[in-house]
């Protein structure tokens, strides 16, 4: 079995396991554009990477792990002339991902204000919060033991973890969904 089908099997066996029954969730992918979201999105519902560019918009896929738990992940694009639309797609989102690239180290302090307007609007006031902390892999990344402050973290109500990974290789996504499954499943 190659990499790809053994990282999504390892994933159908977490969802299968953690959220029994016909589950779907509304997640919404967000984050500044080239931090890796699409990438990381084709992981998970294909078990591989594909060529990707820039999201003009948005992607819309349904992830689903042998038939008994399905997220709806909007992915939309990050570019600053589109994070303005980001608002349209708060409503009925119980989960939010956010992507960090690590190693984009002069855009820290963008990606902590566009997470600190999302946990301030009305929409995703409950919303559980996965931050993934991608390119781990790349010389001088932020780890995410440290991005966590640096995102203010800490200050936020919502229930939030973030998970060190590497999208084009699936390192770290599983102990990500993992938590994400867990929390939603103690969700009304």
């Amino acid at each position: 079995m190659g990499a790809a089908a053994s990282t999504y099997s390892l994933f159908s066996s977490v969802f299968d396991r953690l959220l029994g029954g016909n589950k779907e969730y509304r997640i919404l992918m967000l984050g500044l554009d080239a931090a890796g979201k699409t990438t990381l999105l084709y992981r998970l519902k294909l078990g591989e990477v594909e060529h990707t560019v820039p999201t003009i918009g948005f992607n819309v896929e349904q992830v689903q792990y042998n038939n008994k738990i399905s997220f709806v992940v909007w992915d939309v694009g990050g570019q600053d002339r589109l994070r303005m639309l980001w608002r349209h797609y708060y409503e009925n989102v119980q989960a939010l991902i956010f992507v960090v690239d690590s190693a984009d180290i002069d855009r820290l302090d963008v990606a902590k204000s566009e997470l600190q307007k999302l946990v301030a609007a009305e929409e995703l006031k409950d919303a559980i919060i996965l931050i993934f902390a991608n390119k781990q892999d790349l010389p001088g990344c932020v780890k995410a033991s440290e991005m966590a402050p640096k995102l203010n973290l800490p200050a936020m109500k919502n229930q939030w973890f973030i998970q060190p990974c590497v999208a084009t290789d699936g390192q770290g996504l599983c102990e990500g969904l993992d938590w994400l499954s867990d929390a939603l499943s103690k969700t009304k």
